[in-house]
């Protein structure tokens, strides 16, 4: 039984979603302490408790203290990862991408094709909204020989939610080195490997100057007003920017269950490097502050020179991990989210990368040293 101190580090859900992950995937028992113990309600909230449920059902795994406000919990696979057709639903607002994020590897890995329905929230506050999953989060481990498709079946903002994701994950034909039972003794033991498909990842390489940015402004039971002022604020500051594209724009009312906006900036370079920027409306909050929140962090972004947004750089550390041959990336800032999923996989794994650079700050980070 491996022992994680959910505490650790920025010491959030990201802790337990790696570490279920992982789990999963070499069949190791694990035993996460401390879950969350440094938010204002620690333990486990409700898209966490639906996050081990999902990692359970797909390994048949047996739970203990898998209930809201819980802060140890047992999780122990009684088999390797099973494809077949999944439905995970949170009840709340909390975000779905996070829970499909945490059996999406496990299932990539599993041998045969799976579907996974999430219903909750798509576009919410501290996680990735559906279109970053969509549009940077899955080429990014396209590059890697991990295939998914997803479909925003219906918007979901806080706090009613009711929002509904659909993913097809195919089982990845890249894989070497996988032994299928259900007790791996972590770094010892046989890992999953991913080969990439193509020689270097264009988030590995110089990103090249920009190629094309747009901006979805999206708004539900709000008014139209907010999503042409929101489109508008965006537009505008990017324009005074001076930067050498075309600026595409659309404009959403979607259905949803209660109100919600969301600003979502897609950037992508030269050598195919993608970054996304999100800000997300609130009660109180003006439109153009909405726009303003994903527009600083794009210009952020941008004049780093990083091929790498800090979001996406601790969403790769778990498949890089995997992969059989070393690679290295530079991001536009090294977090404390990275550095702790960085923790994570070395408790199941080892050490397997080095960090290079101050955290805040821009940096690089090298996997596979071994």
């Amino acid at each position: 039984m491996l022992t994680i101190d959910g505490s650790t580090g920025e010491g959030g859900g990201q802790v337990l979603r790696t570490a279920l992950s992982l789990a999963a995937i070499l069949g190791q028992p694990v035993e996460i302490i401390n879950i969350r113990a440094g938010r204002k309600q620690p333990g486990l909230r409700p898209q966490h408790v639906q996050a081990v449920r999902a990692a359970a059902a797909i390994c048949n795994a047996r739970l203990e203290g898998a209930q809201e406000h819980s802060r140890d919990l047992r999780f122990e696979p009684q088999t390797p990862p099973q494809p077949g057709a999944y439905v995970f639903a949170i009840g709340t607002a909390g975000a779905a991408t996070l829970v499909l994020q945490t059996v999406l590897l496990p299932l990539a890995l599993a041998g045969g094709p799976s579907t996974v329905v999430v219903r909750g929230g798509t576009h919410v506050a501290w996680s990735p909204p559906f279109d970053y999953v969509e549009q940077v989060y899955l080429p990014a481990l396209a590059v890697l020989g991990i295939e998914c498709r997803v479909e925003l079946i219906k918007w979901g903002f806080y706090p009613k939610g009711g929002g509904e994701i659909r993913a097809t994950i195919q089982p990845s034909p890249t894989l070497a080195g996988l032994d299928p039972s259900p007790a791996l003794a972590g770094p010892s033991g046989m890992v999953p490997n991913l080969r990439p498909s193509q020689a270097a990842p264009p988030w590995t390489r110089p990103r090249g100057e920009l190629a094309s940015l747009s901006v979805l402004s999206a708004a539900a039971n709000v008014g139209n007003q907010v999503t042409a002022r929101q489109a508008s604020r965006a537009y505008n500051r990017l324009a005074a920017a001076r930067l050498p594209v075309t600026l595409q724009t659309r404009l959403l009312n979607p259905s949803s269950a209660g109100p919600g906006t969301c600003v979502f900036l897609l950037a992508e370079y030269e050598n195919g490097a993608r970054a996304g920027f999100t800000g997300y409306g609130r009660q109180g909050y003006p439109a153009e502050r909405v726009a303003d929140d994903a527009v600083d962090a794009f210009l952020a972004f941008h004049a780093s020179s990083a091929p790498v947004d800090l979001h996406l750089a601790d969403q790769l550390i778990l498949p890089l991990a995997l992969v059989d041959q070393p690679l290295a990336f530079r991001t536009s800032q090294i977090t404390q989210h990275l550095l702790t999923n960085i923790w994570v996989v070395e408790q199941f794994l080892g050490t397997r990368s080095q960090v290079i650079g101050q955290a805040g700050q821009a940096g690089e980070v090298k996997i596979r040293l071994d």
